[in-house]
């Protein structure tokens, strides 16, 4: 299975169910698109919508959907990049106090004076 020689260590640490997830979405993706960056793209796509990343895994999420703006888009306009992603944080899902509690766990400084897009950004890159 392609899938298992590509998985990410982030998803290798994560439950049965999201590494399922990645590996039947990248395989039919590889089948449609060939295996690169596209099937790859696909696959976290696909993830983002029931899991979130905490760390160095994927958790699942309260209630499915898009995770940030470019999830929200779909065909071309996916493709191009449009719309603000976050690394897997759950920007859509959580509220700004919830991003902040995240951002004190993982002692982000000046947490206190950020936006709720800032707290994503911040958690993605400590993360």
């Amino acid at each position: 299975m392609p899938a298992e020689d590509r998985m990410p260590g982030t998803v290798r640490r994560s439950s049965k169910k999201a590494q399922r997830t990645w590996a039947k979405t990248y395989d039919s993706a590889t089948e449609q698109y060939g295996p690169g960056e596209r099937a790859s793209r696909t696959a976290y796509s696909a993830l983002k919508h029931a899991f979130e990343r905490k760390g160095d895994r994927w958790v699942a999420k309260d209630r499915k959907g898009p995770s940030d703006p470019r999830a929200r888009k779909s065909g071309e306009a996916a493709r191009r990049g449009e719309g603000e992603t976050y690394g897997g944080v759950d920007f859509e899902g959580n509220t700004k106090q919830e991003l902040y509690r995240r951002a004190k766990d993982l002692g982000i400084a000046g947490r206190s004076r950020m936006s709720k897009h800032e707290l994503a950004k911040a958690i993605a890159r400590k993360q």
